[in-house]
């Protein structure tokens, strides 16, 4: 279908901030959800920020409170906010965007950005 362009991810200091932003190169009408994954070396991928087309939002314990997910209006760009950045933030983060389908989801997948926060 459409590319994922995710932008914005680079090397940063600790406590500095960045933001993520994610498109849907093309229109898709059926997205319910989109949202930000993260893969450190060593761990499994986790969730850490996900928000509905409704405009219901999910974030990981450890970024809560410090970072916010938003959609543009078109609902085909995902955005994430993240402050007061940490080392342990450093990860490949990957964009996710949920389709809504008449036998169900599929979900698609971002390339990938890395993040690095150094001390």
């Amino acid at each position: 279908q459409g590319q994922l362009v995710e932008s914005g991810g680079g090397l940063v200091q600790a406590g500095e901030s960045l933001r993520l932003s994610c498109t849907a190169s093309e229109l898709w009408y059926e997205i319910s959800d989109m949202g930000w994954y993260r893969q450190a070396a060593g761990k499994q991928r986790e969730m850490v920020a996900t928000i509905t087309t409704e405009g219901s939002t999910d974030y990981s314990h450890s970024v809560k409170g410090r970072s916010t997910i938003s959609l543009n209006n078109a609902k085909n760009t995902v955005f994430l906010q993240m402050n007061n950045l940490s080392p342990e933030d450093t990860a490949v983060y990957y964009c996710w965007v949920r389709v809504e389908m008449t036998r169900g989801y599929d979900d698609y997948w971002g390339q990938g950005t890395q993040v690095t926060v150094s001390s």
